[in-house]
């Protein structure tokens, strides 16, 4: 039986905020000095209208930023520079992430991730905070204070992790007091906040210690992925997501909103799972949950940064393989996944949708003034099957449709992988084979049938299963 579905597109439409365009991810920040890290950068921003990035690892040993010789300090921005000038030079912004600890500053020798982030608090909290106040200082000289001001300068990353912080959390909130006396001391304008948390954690304590030490807090951050705290320790990313609710993004992020008390939340961190080498991430899958996601919380968070645009990324390793299971939105090559196609068809909703009452466990839909966004989707486990959608739309007076299409993503529609898969998956590509995985990538344009009368459009459309589908109307002129 198909699913029936009605939706009157004369009544008051749902405005759609789109907080997933405001971030994006990358790796660390030495990755940002590539010449292909840059171009598929100015792709996505090009192409999805991302407003700021976000990396870890700027003040590491790698990017100069600190370091002792002879026994003295030398601050070297010049790196630092290059990348910022670069995301300026798009139309970008960072959200700076100040971490991890310069290893002359460093109370330890405890490292994270292949390029030996250090993770252990200042041994001197002073010296930090200096150089805290000449780099906020330096890029208002350089950039000019009405710029830097609408940047985000978030302290350190996952602080509630042991893997990512020694020190715990009073010692990551000694670290934040510091970080923002020194930053608000070059200019009050300039926005600082934290905890930066995995998970949701340390909110409520956060803003607790803000208040009782008299410290400004911008704005709230922290991370999600649907299979934290689901399955057992240890367990797969499938199991994981097996026993994640449908909801849990949005229910996670109303928690977090509440915590937060009025100020902005960005969640800058997020993907459907948090392993760097999961299968899942290359396929529909990713594309349908990952949509879900999104316009669960558009009306919730004001950030939702997706980790991350792209593959080239090298926490534990330097891939090579084109598809690995990375977090990217693209592949080493530029190679576009479904997960970057389905953000490109929510974002073609525009503005507003109209409300469709709908109650089917995995079918979705959201109906803009020009077009009809659609998941089939389940968690690994659940059962899903391809479902016929009948839809019938209450039209304004003097529309009438002359065209529909349907673009969609599945198994068997935009996605390189499979072709890939079907080569025997080779190691290395030619520049022939990017030219036609770039082409697979693509959803095609195929004409659905309609009918139309006065007041109603009526249609009928198949969704696979973990599948994205867009229709695109096209109305006949006045």
């Amino acid at each position: 039986m198909p699913i029936t579905l009605n939706c009157d597109l004369n009544t008051r439409p749902v405005s759609l905020r789109h907080p997933w365009r405001t971030c994006v991810g990358s790796g660390h920040a030495t990755l940002a000095l590539r010449a292909d890290w840059q171009a598929q950068l100015r792709q996505v921003h090009d192409d999805l209208g991302f407003q700021y990035i976000r990396f870890h690892g700027l003040l590491d040993d790698d990017m100069g930023t600190l370091i002792c010789q002879s026994n003295q300090f030398v601050y070297s921005f010049f790196n630092a520079d290059q990348i910022f000038d670069f995301l300026v030079s798009i139309g970008m912004r960072p959200v700076v992430e100040m971490s991890f600890m310069p290893s002359t500053l460093s109370s330890g020798g405890d490292i994270v991730f292949h390029y030996k982030g250090n993770i252990t608090p200042p041994r001197h909290p002073e010296e930090w905070g200096e150089l805290m106040r000449r780099l906020a200082a330096h890029w208002v000289d350089r950039y000019g204070i009405d710029e830097v001001a609408q940047w985000y300068f978030e302290v350190w990353n996952e602080p509630n992790l042991p893997a990512f912080w020694t020190g715990g959390q009073q010692a990551y909130f000694d670290l934040y007091e510091t970080t923002v006396k020194a930053i608000k001391g070059v200019d009050t304008r300039l926005r600082v906040g934290g905890p930066a948390s995995a998970g949701n954690a340390w909110i409520p304590e956060f803003q607790e210690f803000c208040k009782s030490r008299d410290l400004p807090a911008d704005f709230i951050s922290t991370h999600y992925y649907p299979t934290d705290a689901f399955g057992e320790i240890g367990a797969d990313t499938v199991t994981q997501l097996e026993h994640a609710p449908l909801d849990v993004m949005r229910e996670r992020a109303l928690s977090a909103k509440a915590q937060a008390e009025g100020k902005p939340l960005l969640y800058t961190e997020w993907n459907i799972t948090s392993n760097p080498r999961d299968p899942q991430h290359d396929g529909s899958f990713a594309a349908a949950l990952a949509t879900r996601i999104v316009m669960g919380v558009d009306d919730v968070v004001d950030a939702y940064s997706y980790w991350t645009f792209s593959d080239i990324f090298e926490e534990n390793y330097f891939p090579s393989q084109p598809f690995h299971g990375g977090f990217g939105l693209m592949t080493l090559h530029g190679i576009k996944k479904p997960i970057y196609q389905a953000l490109a068809m929510v974002a073609k909703l525009g503005e507003r949708h109209y409300p469709v009452p709908q109650s089917h466990p995995n079918v979705m839909l959201w109906i803009g003034d020009a077009h009809v966004l659609c998941i089939n989707q389940a968690m690994p486990r659940h059962g899903i099957r391809e479902e016929t959608i009948a839809l019938t739309l209450q039209l304004q007076p003097g529309q009438r449709a002359r065209k529909v299409d349907i673009h969609r993503i599945d198994a068997d529609n935009a996605n390189p992988a499979a072709l890939w898969q079907q080569w025997g998956e080779p190691g290395y590509l030619s520049t022939e084979q990017v030219t036609s995985l770039k082409l697979a990538s693509e959803p095609q344009a195929v004409n659905v049938e309609f009918t139309s009368t006065a007041a109603t459009l009526s249609m009928s459309f198949t969704a696979a299963a973990q599948s994205v589908n867009l229709l695109a109307i096209e109305w006949e002129s006045a």
